[in-house]
Parts: structure tokens; sequence; C-alpha cells
């Protein structure tokens, strides 16, 4: 699933091209997707302008001077800037197009992405009850420490959790959790304030370095220019089992928790 890192690519791709330019058509071909297409989408943008393209967990916003379309990408979705009037392959699920002669194309082969229309996406139903953004200055140490007192929660079962910090998915969490040394089955509860200082610092290293590399390669994700992000070739932990720790050189290890993979080192993280 393309996870935040994905998403902001995706973001930094289309920005400098759909900025300023008018929306002069809006072609939906399959309105069938996660939940329907809004149907007054198409009204609402043809016509408008693109003030700015944002990201808000791992949804993207396109705000125009008419009000905002919120896309997600689900499991397998992804942009792409073509020419308008480029042939549509099947997956390729609706178009925006501009004055410039170019289009946003959305293609997802699964069909668990979404758009929506919003005139206040701050309070839409998808976005108000997210938590911060990890690379925001609302995200620290102490925040993070002050949710978790209490909580039995395994930790990394804890940042993963929208509602206490967004776009934290599954292979950053366990990628952060080794750079910070931390045992991701420990209760959340129970880890002291200065390990979470260092496991936000983790947590925006990691993103960060993400984002420079243009994501993490998965099966079905592919950035704004087509390409498959590479972030996979620098990763610690996730997906090694059984191979050597890049520390101790000790085998990495694969548990099961919340139905998905976590990878990390017994020796390095407590």
């Amino acid at each position: 699933m393309p996870e935040l890192p994905e998403v902001e690519t995706s973001r930094r791709g289309i920005e400098p091209i759909l900025v300023g330019r008018k929306i002069t058509d809006v072609v939906i071909r399959e309105r069938r997707l996660r939940w329907p297409v809004s149907p007054d989408v198409d009204s609402h943008l043809t016509g408008a302008r693109v003030t700015s393209v944002e990201r808000r967990a791992k949804y993207l916003l396109i705000n125009t001077t008419n009000g905002t379309a919120i896309m997600h990408f689900g499991m397998s979705g992804s942009v792409f800037i073509v020419e308008r009037g480029t042939p549509a392959g099947v997956h390729d699920h609706f178009d925006i197009g501009f004055d410039s002669g170019k289009a946003l194309r959305f293609r997802d082969p699964r069909r668990f992405g979404s758009l929506h229309w919003s005139d206040d996406p701050a309070s839409h139903w998808l976005l108000k009850n997210l938590g911060p953004e990890p690379l925001g200055d609302a995200f620290d140490g102490d925040y993070l420490w002050s949710r978790s007192r209490g909580r039995r929660v395994a930790v990394k079962q804890f940042i993963m959790n929208a509602a206490i910090v967004v776009g934290v998915g599954n292979i950053y969490a366990s990628e952060s959790l080794f750079m910070a040394g931390i045992n991701p089955r420990r209760s959340a509860g129970r880890i002291a304030l200065h390990r979470y200082v260092a496991l936000v610092d983790a947590i925006r290293s990691v993103l960060d370095k993400a984002i420079r590399a243009g994501g993490t390669t998965l099966r079905d994700f592919h950035n704004s220019d087509g390409e498959a992000g590479y972030f996979q070739q620098d990763l610690e932990v996730y997906g090694r089992d059984g191979e050597a720790c890049r520390r101790c050189a000790k085998p990495i290890s694969m548990i099961i928790q919340g139905q998905r993979s976590t990878f990390y080192c017994k020796h390095c993280q407590r």
C-alpha cells in the first residue's frame, strides 16, 4: 500500500504542473471505487483553478478556487501526468484535464482508492480525527510520551495508529524502531521519555530518507513519473528475516503483530 512517502513523492511531482492551472474537464470512467466517487466532484472541479496541492496523512488534497478534491491511493493507486486525450487503460479510472493540455490520471488496479469533494477538508470525515503529521512541529517526544501513558498496546501498533500520528506505516514503523533501538513488542506505556525522543527522531529520519529516495518500492506503486521508488534498497530490517543484522551480525527476526509482519533485531532492540 502506498504510504506517506509515496504520496508525498507524488505530491511533489504533480504540484508544479497543477498549481495555477485551470481545470477544463473531468472524465470519470469508474465511480465504483472503495467509496463511490463523489457525485458532484465533476461539476465542482470543472472551471476551477488549482491553488495548491497538499498532503494530509496518506491523502492527496488538490485545493482549488471552488473547494478541495481529496484522493486516496488505496492499496495500488497512483497518479500520472499525461497528455489530454491519451488513450486510457483498463485500470485508469479518472482524468482531471487542465488548460495546459496535460491531465492528471488516476490508475488503480484494485479499485481501493477514492475521490471525494469537500468545501472544508479539515472537517471531512476521512481527515477530522487524524493525529499530527510526523514531520510537523506538533509531533515530538513529549507528545508521544504523554499519549502513551497507561497504554498496554505494543509500541509498534501504537505508532501505527493514525489517531496518534499519521503516516507511520508497517515498513516505516519497523525501520524507525530499529533505528531507535526499541523492541517493537514493548508496551507503549512502559517506554521512557528519552526513548520516545529518540523514536521521534528516528521516525522523522526514516520518512525523510524515504521521501528523498522516492518512496518504498511496492508491487503496484509508481510515482507521478511512472517510476518505482527505491528506498527498499536501504531497509535495515524489513523483509530481512534470517539475514544478518548490519549492526551486530545476529539474525533478524520476524513476528506477526496485528496481522502484520514485524521485523527486528533481538540483540539491538530492547
